[in-house]
């Protein structure tokens, strides 16, 4: 496999915006899936979402006038990407969640850089990979699990075939993240927009299949809740993904699932008074170390600092 190397240096103080506005776009989906999952059966949800997102995304890439890639090889591609990206961890996802509490499932989920890094470190030697982002996989997974509770971890080991889902899931993105890196010469709303589609081609038809779409009666709750999983945490937040895979690199994208926990608990203490205390203090400035060093910017940060 060849990969095409990132040919400019970003600016990191943007991308690292971007990252964080990635994190509070799939942070939120967490909650809207248990909404939606209320009264919309899984692989109908996940159609429906995907359907949706592309379609948002085509009339973007319509007005702005992007080009559409062509050619069996690349479509080749996108429609690999799209059964790592969407089709399987979409499914699992939405189908463990009813078993598995949102605590564990993210921590659960949580763990895409351990996969992106040693898939990288072991198989594609895509980018380089070093003891700095070692500590950061290692920092961010316990930053994480001090913000969620360690006591979510006490639900290990029941509704195995739920947990199972959520970490194939998880294994899903990671090779995905690896393999977006291919679509550097494409815009990212374009991948995105091409890459739905084809997951709302082959999900559409499977929920007819597998569930009865036409039968269901879902609550407003579950409609509103649908629809922003859709606009914001699937066609916004994967724009945003397909950029990042080719400025911060897989293993730099992957820091997002650290980083999105640190986000929604500080929405919550911040806007919803919830506590702050020595506990989230620690998990937040594990996972800032965490993505700092995936990122491979910990170790000069730490340096300037020193110097100043």
């Amino acid at each position: 496999m060849t990969y095409p190397s990132i040919s400019k240096t970003p600016n990191l103080a943007f991308e690292f915006a971007l990252l964080a506005l990635l994190s509070l776009l799939w942070g939120a989906s967490y909650g809207l899936i248990k909404l939606a999952v209320e009264t919309i059966t899984p692989v109908t949800l996940v159609a429906v979402r995907v359907s949706i997102a592309a379609g948002v995304l085509w009339l973007v890439v319509i007005a702005r006038r992007r080009k559409i890639p062509t050619g069996f090889p690349i479509w080749r591609q996108l429609t690999i990407q799209a059964l790592f990206g969407f089709i399987v961890p979409f499914t699992m996802i939405t189908w463990g969640q009813q078993y598995v509490e949102s605590g564990l499932a993210g921590i659960l989920n949580s763990t895409t850089p351990i996969f992106v890094f040693l898939i990288t470190l072991f198989w594609t030697r895509h980018e380089r990979v070093n003891l700095e982002n070692s500590l950061g996989v290692l920092a961010g997974l316990g930053g994480v699990s001090l913000l969620i509770g360690m006591e979510a971890l006490a639900g290990i080991g029941t509704h195995i075939a739920g947990q199972l889902a959520i970490t194939g899931a998880t294994i899903s993105y990671a090779i995905a993240m690896i393999y977006g890196k291919r679509f550097k010469g494409i815009a990212p709303e374009v991948t995105a927009a091409c890459t739905l589609t084809l997951a709302a081609i082959i999900l559409l038809p499977a929920s007819f299949a597998v569930e009865r779409p036409l039968d269901l009666a879902p609550s407003w709750t579950s409609i509103w809740a649908l629809i922003a999983l859709a606009v914001f945490s699937t066609a916004g937040a994967f724009t945003l993904y397909f950029r990042l895979v080719n400025t911060l690199g897989s293993v730099g994208t992957s820091s997002v699932s650290y980083a999105r926990a640190g986000i929604s608990v500080m929405i919550g203490v911040l806007l919803l008074g919830e506590t702050f205390n020595w506990q989230i203090a620690a998990g937040l400035g594990a996972v800032m170390i965490g993505v700092a060093a995936i990122n491979g910017q910990f170790f000069s940060l730490f340096a300037r600092t020193r110097r100043a």
